[in-house]
């Protein structure tokens, strides 16, 4: 009886000093990964496990060092989830400095709301979020959850680096699978080393990446995140749904799988259908019937999002669509798809990657890459692109949002690779002229007329804006013209709707103290609302390329009145740049009693060297200094 009771005193003793014994103690972190940071990942696990094709689990345990409160949003996290991909787990438990647990979550910590983003009018999705941060520091937090996905069509990437301000003690990403045809494809980027890979004999195995001590990122301006992050993205190959079984192992077959799901949408009522007959009946050639039928299509329907289980892949019947009047992209493209369809032109539904990013499609490795669609018309002399989803946008116009990248056209027997629109720097035009009316005083009036086309359309929203009222737009003006104290007297802006749009602004100004007035001298800088403050971040050893991913031409001419009885002190000499990166001139003349300015900037698209950032940095820095560059003028009086 005594050995018992000695038994259960040291194994509650033993159980107690478990119990408190620390974890993840900040001491145990070496000075190497705390160095210049403001979180230590001290695990980063991610685990992607494939039970069927119609089925996978996902399991995330993250162990943060949260070393001061520039880091304090790595103690919140957001887990999405909707009908298709459950929650079934969710825990998280906090350590002071020591080790010591200091904070669990609750459900009262748990916030659980629908997403929405104000123009989304079905969706299932929903996010629990929580915030565990402390105002001590340094703390820990330790995160683990689970997820189970109803279906297998994507799987999420791991990214091994964490920023610039983070390290990580040990990651690991793992890819499970139950049968050999359900085995994952992956892809990696600048990853060191290989990963290890286990297949057993009844055919399932897994793909294993593990790093250790990953210092933090070095960020480069003007690059890719192809050329500077560590991640890994992976694919399924054989996948189901919602009952859409599919293959993506080449695009073909993703194509097909892409017309298994908008087969017998395009359906048109027979009213539409006589209506769209008669609306190509006006155009002579197919462009013009196209081009007729989208302006139809822009002013009968609006952009709403979808996103409900296979809704946010699959489009709404186009006699929906017809209906209602609204769609998301992929409703509103089957919608133009399907009346092009009843004039005899054949449309192809395409997806694509729009926005700031420019995704690069792999044709040796196809994956749900997309977040949006279009529509493409090959013609024997041009391809027409159109934005279905806007009220506004230029017919044959392909802008910043999806132009000059990669898109997925799907035919009927697959899919093809094809490249989206990209306007040559000359077509991106900025042509300004001003005539300024200095007064002796300092004080000036100015008339300003500005053409923006191609890209240069869309600069600061002003494609919007055209669409607004008066009030908006002088809004608008008041933001984006650079000069120090103006007041706007009056202004009209036009908009020429082409397939490689236009916008004219023109303006009056009224310019208190534009001038310097110093004795009899009076300074001005020329360059009147286009300087250059742009100067690119110094890097010691570039080691990535430079991307540039706009050209374009800036043209101005100011013209200067200059008042009774002064006149230039000197003339600045011309200024001519040349580089790879592009060309800049600026050039001052007289003309009897007025002084013009002329500066020309062209820069071009491209990626570059790395070791040609140098010339990058000059390039700008002398474009910056010339722009900025002061005239004195000397009164006679």
């Amino acid at each position: 009886m005594r050995g018992l009771i000695l038994v259960m005193i040291c194994w509650s003793v033993a159980s107690a000093f478990a119990k408190d014994a620390p974890k993840f103690p900040v001491s145990a972190i070496s000075e190497e990964m705390k160095k210049d940071v403001n979180v230590v990942y001290r695990e980063d696990q991610a685990v992607f496990s494939i039970i069927t094709r119609s089925k996978a689990l996902y399991h995330v345990h993250q162990v943060k060092t949260i070393l001061n409160a520039n880091a304090k949003g790595n103690a919140s996290e957001a887990v999405f989830y909707d009908k298709l991909k459950k929650i079934t787990s969710l825990k998280a438990t906090v350590y002071n400095a020591e080790g010591f647990e200091i904070a669990k979550l609750k459900n009262s910590d748990i916030q659980d709301r629908s997403v929405f983003d104000g123009i989304t009018l079905f969706s299932d999705s929903r996010v629990k979020s929580f915030d565990l941060s402390q105002g001590t520091y340094p703390y820990t937090i330790e995160i683990e959850y689970d997820l189970e996905f109803k279906f297998l069509f994507f799987i999420p990437d791991f990214y091994v680096t964490v920023g610039e301000k983070g390290s990580v003690e040990h990651s690991l990403y793992r890819l499970e699978y139950s049968a050999a045809n359900l085995a994952p494809r992956y892809k990696t980027y600048n990853l060191p080393k290989q990963p290890a890979t286990e297949k057993r004999p009844d055919g399932s195995g897994s793909i294993s990446f593990e790093f250790t001590n990953v210092k933090p990122l070095k960020l480069e301006s003007y690059s890719d995140d192809r050329y500077q992050h560590q991640y890994i993205e992976a694919a399924p190959t054989n996948f189901e749904y919602e009952s859409y079984v599919g293959t993506m192992d080449t695009w073909d077959n993703f194509g097909l799988w892409i017309n298994s799901l908008n087969k017998g949408r395009d359906v048109l009522p027979e009213a539409t259908k006589q209506k769209v007959r008669s609306l190509a009946a006006q155009g002579k050639t197919d462009e013009e019937k196209i081009k007729i039928i989208y302006e139809y299509l822009q002013g009968k329907t609006r952009y709403v999002n979808i996103r409900l289980g296979i809704g946010g892949y699959q489009p709404f019947e186009a006699s929906v669509v017809d209906q209602t009047g609204y769609g998301d992209c992929k409703a509103l493209s089957n919608y133009m798809v399907a009346m092009l369809k009843e004039v005899g032109i054949k449309a192809h539904y395409a997806l694509i990657f729009s926005g700031d990013e420019h995704l690069e499609i792999d044709p040796k490795f196809p994956q749900t890459q997309f977040n949006h669609a279009t529509v493409c018309v090959p013609l024997k002399k041009d391809t027409v692109w159109m934005e279905c989803t806007s009220q506004t946008d230029p017919f044959g116009y392909q802008g910043t949002f999806t132009g000059d990248r990669q898109a997925l056209i799907i035919t009927d027997n697959g899919a093809k690779v094809v490249n989206t629109l990209r306007y040559p720097a000359e077509k991106n035009l900025q042509t300004r002229t001003a005539d300024v009316f200095l007064q002796l005083t300092g004080d000036a009036t100015a008339k300003v007329k500005t053409t923006y086309s191609g890209l240069k359309y869309e600069d600061d929203g002003l494609n919007f804006i055209l669409n607004n009222q008066f009030d908006e737009q002088k809004k608008w003006l008041q933001r984006v013209i650079d000069i120090p104290s103006f007041d706007i007297t009056s202004f009209k802006m036009q908009n020429h709707k082409d397939k490689i749009p236009s916008a004219e602004v023109a303006v009056d100004l009224s310019l208190k103290r534009f001038a310097t007035v110093s004795g009899k001298r009076v300074f001005i800088t020329p360059n009147l609302m286009n300087r250059s403050a742009f100067v690119p971040e110094k890097t010691e050893s570039r080691k990535t390329k430079v991307v540039l991913h706009n050209a374009f031409v800036d043209l101005d001419t100011i013209r200067y009145h200059l008042p009774e009885g002064i006149y230039p002190e000197f003339l600045p000499k011309p200024v001519t740049l040349k580089s790879r990166f592009g060309e800049y001139q600026a050039d001052f003349k007289l003309d009897q009693n007025d002084l013009i300015y002329v500066r020309r900037l062209k820069v071009q698209r491209g990626e570059y060297p790395a070791e040609s950032y140098a010339e990058f940095m000059d390039f700008f820095k002398s474009l910056n200094r010339a722009d900025n560059t002061k005239l004195v003028f000397l009164s006679k009086t």
